[in-house]
């Protein structure tokens, strides 16, 4: 990961772990239901962001030199990591193995 995104996603997560104390403190004080789930889905929100950041990086470095490196293997790994990370994507994105003597078309 580098260095910016990386310090980026630290203090996202340092972040994040203060909300989720100041939730678990609120669910402790027997608050408001409805103001928990806003607190928690603000949580998810902020995780979201994150993982977007990381995934970002990772397209930019692990996936694109994986991509333009000559191993086929390789390749073929980490878009099927990519894939599952996403697994509605993948059933529409991946097709079956063509039967013997399908031409294709």
């Amino acid at each position: 990961m580098n260095e910016i995104t990386r310090q980026d996603v630290l203090r996202r997560l340092k972040s994040i772990e203060g909300h989720v104390r100041g939730v678990q403190r609120m669910v402790e004080e027997d608050r408001y239901c409805v103001d928990i789930i806003k607190q928690t889905l603000a949580v998810q929100a902020a995780i979201d962001r994150v993982n977007a950041a990381v995934l970002a990086n990772h397209l930019e470095c692990c996936v694109t030199a994986a991509i333009r490196g000559a191993d086929s293997d390789e390749r073929e790994r980490v878009i099927a990591e990519l894939l599952d990370l996403f697994p509605g994507a993948a059933s529409r994105v991946r097709t079956p193995p063509a039967s013997p003597g399908d031409s294709g078309g």
